[in-house]
Parts: structure tokens; sequence; C-alpha cells
């Protein structure tokens, strides 16, 4: 392929797979997907549908890449699983995610712990994000989510679309240490938007706080300000924007501008 010069360039493009779901030998949906992490993503996807409540529900997950298939069996079913389903939503997710039953259903129920991030910290991840290796850096055409407990970043996921790379992670925060590792000192980044689909996943995951590079819709400040989370948008080097959930932000104005901060930030 040759660039706006007229000379030939060599790169590198992501292979994006199709992947259908059958729970119980009952079709549920394709996901599109890099493939990386199969099971973790299908795991992820059930929990953040509702659709199964905890890991012990699911015996098994087999992913056979020849037929671009994942076969889920549960233990003992999922109950009223056609009505649950009947109801789908098409979101604004990258290659057009699928949230099944009532978006906002069971938004008022869920009660976030009370956490708080250090304004160094904010700085200390988003740093993180930009040292990490990443096939966006190289090939672009994915979108990148991570889990941090303050600057520590736990969990790096890329995905075709921003919302499978946020099931992959909750799918691996189910799998540690044999239960669902709590979100309640951890922090949730991604480099695409904040929509409601995001925030709603992030609030079922535990997570009260969120960090995205780029912004958020109106739908998503209003499902976050219920939640009393704290997004924050367009956090780049030291400039963000704290859309909601301000308390959970611990400022520290003097960090701006100083040469400790300035360190971090060469190279």
């Amino acid at each position: 392929m040759f660039n706006e010069l007229g000379t030939y360039d060599t790169v590198s493009i992501p292979a994006e797979r199709a992947l259908t779901v059958y729970v119980d030998k009952r079709e549920l949906v394709t996901l599109m997907t890099l493939g990386a992490h199969p099971e973790l993503l299908v795991l992820g996807f059930l929990r953040n549908q509702r659709l199964v409540a905890s890991v012990d529900e699911v015996e098994s997950i087999t992913v056979d890449w020849e037929v671009g298939a994942a076969a889920v069996k549960t233990r003992q079913g999922i109950s009223d699983i056609e009505a649950r389903t009947a109801k789908r939503v098409v979101t604004t997710g990258c290659g057009q995610g699928s949230v099944f039953g009532d978006l906002m259903a069971e938004v008022d129920s869920i009660e976030l712990p009370a956490a708080t991030l250090l304004q160094s910290e904010l700085y200390g991840l988003v740093n993180a994000i930009r040292l990490q290796e990443t096939t966006y850096k190289s090939a672009g055409s994915v979108h990148g989510c991570a889990l941090f407990r303050g600057a520590e970043m736990l969990v790096f996921v890329e995905d075709v679309g921003r919302h499978n790379a946020l099931d992959t992670i909750a799918g691996w925060m189910w799998m540690q240490d044999g239960q669902y590792m709590s979100g309640a000192d951890k922090v949730f980044y991604t480099t695409g938007r904040l929509t409601s689909e995001m925030v709603i996943k992030s609030a079922q995951m535990g997570v009260p706080i969120v960090v995205s590079r780029s912004g958020i819709t109106e739908m998503g400040l209003d499902v976050a300000q219920r939640l009393g989370l704290c997004a924050i948008g367009r956090a780049t080097n030291k400039r963000f924007l704290c859309f909601s959930g301000a308390h959970r932000l611990t400022m520290q104005p003097e960090l701006v501008g100083s040469p400790a901060f300035q360190a971090t930030q060469a190279g």
C-alpha cells in the first residue's frame, strides 16, 4: 500500500474474527474480536449482560477457532434466557456492541464503594498507558482498556471494540483467586469515549472511577452522576476533565508544572 507521498509502506493490520457464542447449545450472539482472550471475553460478556451472577454457574467455555465458535456449558442453565435476551439494544460500541434487556433497569440498585484517586495516581496511570506497548501504536484500528489499582496497571486488553476489551477485563476479574476480584480500590481506563454502556458496565464491575483519553456522552454523564461514579475524560499528559464524582478525585495543585511531574513525562 502507498502513502500520501506515493511511496509504498509495510504496515501491520489487526486480524478481526467472528466468534459465535452458544450457551447450552443455544446460539446467543456473534462477537467481532481480535481473539486474544476469547474465554475471558465470553465470561465477561455473560457477566456484564447479567446472564450469570457467579462464575460458579459456568461449568466450561470451549473455543474452537476452526468454526469460530465458543460453547458455554452452565451447571443448571440460565433461567428465562429467551425472555432475558429477547430485547437487544445495539450500542455505540465499535463494531456495534449489543446489550440485552433494559440498559437502565438495574442502575439505581447499584451501590458503588467509597474510593478516591490522587491526582498523582491519575497522572501515573496515564503515563503507564503512554509507555505500554500496544497494537494501536503499530497498527491502529483497536481500542485499549486497562484496570489499575492506583497507578499500578493490573491488566491491559486491546480489542476491536472497547466494549469487548471491557468485557474481557470483567472476565479476568472473575477468574482471580477463584472469586470475583473487588473493584472497590480499582480504576478502569479506556481509550474510547465514556458512553452509558461503558459507565454501566464499569459500575456493574464495582469500579467507582473511570478514566478515558476521549470524552463522555450526555447519557454516560447522566448515569455517572446518578451513580456517584467519578468519570474523568480527555486525560492526556497532565490535562483532564472531571465530568462527575469530583469528590472521589483528590487534587494536588502543586504537581502541575513541578520538576518531579515533568520528569515522569520525559522520554
